[in-house]
Order: structure tokens, then C-alpha cells, then sequence
């Protein structure tokens, strides 16, 4: 029961890609040393089932000086955190060949990608992101894990940034990596929306793009209010008290909370996992006591806001990288019957496009970590020339 407990956990904080922070491990110890810090995923060796050493990360910060966001607005120094594994491989122009960046959801971080279910599956050992192949490159976005954000000391007053402001900064982190080309993207919710920014902003910078988890065009509909309900409930608690609160608005975390829980369920999961009411409601007590400890109401209604400009449809066609796009039939977010996804993916060359059918494997929107489920389809792209 208790395993099935942990991944519950982790599909109902993974609403907009949502971390959850020590269920199945962050990844990353805090405040662990460049080069130091080692991953707590478990690798297995593809021949005999073994247990063998996981790769070690290294952490870094690369500081952008007088960043200029969208709106004009600049910061004269912006904290852009990133994890990095693997090594670049370089061709005789001193040209990295072999990197891969992953894009992490709303309230996530770069380490969410170390978690057993997308780590495991991926980075091992003659796996499809092998680490002794691939220089694989994890950052926290603007606003998100060790990156600059309001909670640092701004609150309110921290610029307004949006997904073209947290698109850049990612390609600041790959020019001070040095890297020029990407051999992938793969993004998850958030993620998979910055995926489609990347593809339009910088059409050559990669081979493929792979999001999981959205939709290409602007965020409307059921999408778009239940958002907004999240930002109205920081912002009608008086505690929020315009940013500058001396204690976190509880009420108003609480709400934002409950529509976070019920965008990222999965209705047969959690059937399965809770089937008494007892058992519902313990989840739902703890689910409360782990999560608003440690959240910021500055910094998660930033996060949501970051998406009020976001719409790639009217470039689509802008985007050359080979794309393998996958959604999953249970998504509250991103439900299939609305048809746009398969509408507009039509509108980039040779992409292709795929809908995971519910299962006892899938986990609602949070199926966008659970590589178990979708690496198949990488495994296609990556095959292809």
C-alpha cells in the first residue's frame, strides 16, 4: 500500500509539474558542492538486473548580469541554477555534440527529473539518455528551485516574467555551458510549453523536441480558470497583504492547493490507491501537512502568472526539429476530446503526435514523469535521422 501511497503522492503535486520534494527523493542534497552531490535513483544493469552506481551530478550557478525581461523591465543580476550529468563530447570545431535539456513543470525544479520513475528508466546504462553518452542538462527555471525568485527578498516586487523571459534565460545557461546545439528537448507541462517557444525563438538550436503533457496554442477555457482561481486565492486573502505578508496566507495556499490536487488527479489511481473514504481523507490531511510548509504564495502565484502571454500557435510553422508530442488520455489539463492538439500539431512539419490511453500506467497529468509509460515513443524519435 505504502508504494502505491508514494506514487499517488507524487501524481497529485505533479499538477503543472509540480515537484513533490522528498517523495521518491529530490535528487539533489541541498546545499551539496559543484561536483559533490549524487543522485538518489536507483540505475540497474540492463544485463543481469544488478544494482550498479548512479551518475553523479554537478550543480552550478551561472549569474546573467542586467537581465532584460520582455516588459523592459531589468534585474542587475539574475541567479540562473542548473544540474548537469554526463560529459560534452566535442567535434574537431570544439562544438558540443551531444546535449540534451530537460524542462521542468510549474513549482518544479531541474532535480525533479533525478526521481526513480524518470531517471531510472532514462539515464542508466545502455538506456536512451545513457549518461555516458549524453551531456544532459537540467535547469531551474526563473522563479523555480535555487533561481532567483520573489521569496529570495523582491515579493512583489520581483519582475513579471513569462515564458519568453524563462526561454532565454535557458539559452543564457546553454551559452555559458558553451553549448550551441542541442541534440534534444524534452519538457514536461511547463516544460513542454517552453518546448514549443524553444522550437519558434531558435528553430536551428536542436535536432528534436519531445513535450509532454500541454497544448500549442494560448491558454483558455477550463485551463486557463482554474489558474486564475489559484492566483485569485493568494490575492483575495488579506493575509497576502500585496506580497508583502510577514506570515504565508494559509487560507488562500489552502485554496490554491485543493486545485492544484484535483488539476493533477487521476481518477483510476486514485480510486485504486483510496478506495474508502478513510483513506481519502487521511490522504488528503497529509497531503495538506506536506505541502504547505514549504510553499511561498509569492513565488507560486508567479509561477501560474507566467503563462498569462503564452500562445505558440500563430508560429508553429517556425519550428524545424523533428517533434514527437505526447499527451495522456486522463489529463485533467490537457483532455483529449478537446481535439487541439491534433489540430494544431499538424501545422509542424513531420511531427508527430500521440495519445497515451489510461491504464492502470498512467497517472494523469503527472504521467508526463513516468517515463516507463512514454519512452517507447523517444526511443522512436531518437531513431530517426
Amino acid at each position: 500500500m505504502r508504494t502505491r501511497a508514494v506514487e499517488l503522492a507524487v501524481v497529485l503535486v505533479a499538477a503543472m509539474g509540480v515537484t513533490a520534494i522528498g517523495v521518491g527523493g529530490s535528487g539533489v542534497e541541498k546545499g551539496a558542492q559543484p561536483e559533490m552531490a549524487v543522485p538518489r535513483f536507483i540505475v540497474h544493469n540492463p544485463r543481469d538486473g544488478a544494482e550498479v552506481a548512479a551518475p553523479q551530478t554537478a550543480e552550478g550557478d551561472f549569474v546573467a548580469k542586467d537581465f532584460r525581461f520582455r516588459d523592459g523591465e531589468t534585474v542587475a543580476e539574475l541567479r540562473l541554477h542548473y544540474a548537469t550529468l554526463g560529459k560534452p563530447e566535442r567535434d574537431a570545431a570544439g562544438r558540443v555534440t551531444n546535449a540534451v535539456m530537460l524542462l521542468h513543470g510549474t513549482g518544479g525544479s531541474g532535480a525533479q527529473f533525478l526521481a526513480p520513475q524518470f531517471a531510472g528508466e532514462l539515464f542508466g546504462v545502455g538506456q536512451l539518455l545513457d549518461t555516458a553518452k549524453y551531456y544532459i542538462i537540467l535547469p531551474d527555471g526563473i522563479g523555480h528551485g535555487k533561481s532567483s525568485k520573489p521569496s529570495d527578498g523582491l515579493h512583489a516586487k520581483f519582475p513579471q516574467y513569462d515564458y519568453d523571459d524563462m526561454v532565454a534565460a535557458h539559452h543564457a545557461v546553454l551559452e555559458h555551458l558553451g553549448v550551441k546545439h542541442l541534440r534534444l528537448i524534452l519538457g514536461t507541462s511547463m516544460g513542454c510549453m517552453h518546448s514549443f517557444v524553444w522550437g519558434e525563438t531558435y528553430p536551428e538550436f536542436m535536432d528534436a523536441l519531445t513535450p509532454l503533457a500541454c497544448q500549442p496554442v494560448q491558454i483558455a477555457g477550463r485551463n486557463r480558470v482554474w489558474r486564475k482561481m489559484v492566483m485569485d486565492a493568494i490575492r483575495n486573502d488579506p493575509e497576502w497583504m500585496g506580497g508583502e505578508y510577514a506570515a504565508e496566507p494559509k487560507q488562500g495556499l489552502r485554496t490554491a492547493l485543493d486545485l492544484l490536487l484535483i488539476a493533477g488527479s487521476a481518477p483510476l489511481l486514485m480510486q485504486k490507491t483510496l478506495p474508502t473514504r478513510d483513506a481519502a481523507d487521511k490522504y488528503l490531511d497529509d497531503y495538506f501537512a506536506a505541502r504547505l510548509p514549504g510553499l511561498d504564495a509569492n513565488d507560486l502565484l508567479y509561477q501560474v502568472n507566467a503563462s498569462r502571454n503564452y500562445d505558440p500557435s500563430p508560429g508553429l510553422e517556425k519550428i524545424r526539429a523533428r517533434v514527437m508530442y505526447v499527451n495522456s488520455a486522463d489529463d485533467f489539463i490537457n483532455p483529449p476530446e478537446l481535439g487541439i492538439a491534433e489540430r494544431e500539431i499538424r501545422r509542424v512539419a513531420g511531427a508527430k503526435f500521440v495519445v497515451i490511453p489510461i491504464s492502470d500506467a498512467t497517472h494523469g497529468h503527472g504521467t508526463h514523469t513516468w517515463a516507463a509509460v512514454w519512452k517507447g515513443y523517444l526511443a522512436e524519435l531518437l531513431a530517426e535521422k
